[in-house]
């Protein structure tokens, strides 16, 4: 999935320097994901669930996707 802008909750970032995953695991995961779930239904915009590999680590993302600004919000990062 591609978008114009990734934006990361504070949930995220917190989940993140916790779990000692970087910026870029998180786009590596999201370019080169699998689709887990979907959930049409979420608000404000719909979102899925990712699973990607880094260096061996599988990294789930969930991620929601605003269409109409073509923006990619990344709601929270775990292993």
């Amino acid at each position: 999935m591609e978008c114009r802008r990734l934006l990361f909750s504070g949930h995220a970032v917190q989940r993140m320097f916790e779990r000692a995953i970087t910026d870029a695991d998180v786009r590596a995961v999201i370019t080169h994901a699998e689709v887990v779930s979907d959930y049409p239904d979420d608000t404000p915009y719909p979102s899925r669930l990712l699973l990607g590999f880094v260096r061996g680590r599988p990294l789930h993302v969930v991620l929601s996707y605003d269409q109409d600004r073509d923006e990619c919000h990344v709601i929270t990062v775990y292993e």
